[in-house]
């Protein structure tokens, strides 16, 4: 995955339609947890966290269009010091 300044971006593996972004900014996530479902060619593809962190950025909601290498969703890998 590509990582820029610490955030880790979870993009776009291929051309689709955004069914859910299960995350919002804030949320602290887990190595594995899904983070967006893409709709491509009928089938629906889980993307996962590639890292424990917080999502710092949304790009995208449900029924949007994205195209391949698309940035989705920005986590953070600092880990927050205060809950």
């Amino acid at each position: 995955g590509m990582s820029v300044d610490g955030e880790a971006i979870v993009a776009s593996p291929m051309p689709g339609i955004i069914v859910a972004v299960p995350v919002a900014v804030g949320d602290v996530v887990k190595l594995g947890q899904r983070v967006v479902i893409l709709e491509s060619m009928k089938m629906e593809n889980e993307l996962r966290a590639p890292c424990d962190g917080v999502v710092t950025h949304v790009h995208v909601a449900a029924g949007a269009s994205v195209e391949k290498d698309q940035p989705l969703v920005g986590i953070s890998q600092e880990q927050a010091e205060e809950a």
